[in-house]
């Protein structure tokens, strides 16, 4: 896969190719860059995988927000990361999400999730309010104790309580989905339950410009800055 030198900014230990359509990180850039970068941004392409991440060991901020990465995302083990911002990507098992990225990410500091349907929004879905988006955050940070910022808003002392007490029972559940044994005339359930995806939150971090009120985060740019949700007063 070639890359595009144009669209290539890497400064200050900060790599940037954004916008060029790639469904994997180049083969160049981890050659060239693995062993330099600590923050990586690879927003507005279309990655389906991240193979190849594992090259970038000294990594401590990833963005990857507006591809194509779905609940088949594996990530490798980065000892060393602290943000991870995966906005509008197409990611709705949230369960499965936590293990990976607890398992992985042993750092982790910042997470965005928003404009995921593992990530409930009330303006995305009429079935939902405010107290669906706050279920979601007490499950996540009961996974992620560690959490200093999770979306666009910073993790409270009530939070880290209550996820403490009973972020274990916040996972939205889903009756298992029947399916017919082509060799039998019983129907067969799917071996246990599985989460109900959540649904879609609208949001962004970087150059797209946010809007922090309650649940209301709008794109308006191009180009990624994965903490620019972190106010300068939060540092």
């Amino acid at each position: 896969m070639e890359v595009n030198h144009t669209a290539l900014c890497f400064e200050s230990n900060r790599l940037s190719y954004c916008g060029q359509e790639c469904q994997r990180i180049p083969p160049a850039l981890q050659k060239m860059y693995g062993a330099k970068v600590k923050c990586l941004d690879l927003s507005y392409n279309s990655i389906e995988t991240l193979k190849g991440l594992e090259q970038f060991t000294k990594l401590e901020e990833l963005i990857l927000d507006n591809n194509k990465l779905s609940d088949a995302i594996t990530f490798p083990r980065l000892a060393s990361l602290k943000t991870l911002s995966l906005n509008n990507n197409q990611i709705s098992d949230l369960d499965a999400l936590m293990e990976k990225i607890s398992q992985n990410f042993p750092s982790l500091t910042y997470l965005s999730l928003l404009s995921n349907k593992a990530c409930p929004n009330q303006l995305s879905d009429i079935d939902k309010d405010d107290s669906d988006y706050q279920r979601y955050r007490y499950f996540v940070i009961y996974i992620l104790p560690k959490l200093i910022f999770l979306d666009s808003r910073r993790v409270s002392a009530e939070e880290r309580r209550e996820a403490s007490v009973r972020g274990e029972f916040m996972r939205v559940r889903r009756p298992p989905s029947d399916v017919t044994d082509a060799s039998s005339p019983r129907t067969l359930q799917t071996k246990g339950p599985s989460a109900r995806p959540l649904p879609v939150d609208l949001g962004a971090l970087g150059k797209h410009k946010g809007a922090y009120g309650k649940c209301s985060y709008k794109y308006t740019g191009k180009h990624s800055e994965g903490n620019r949700f972190i106010l300068n007063s939060d540092l």
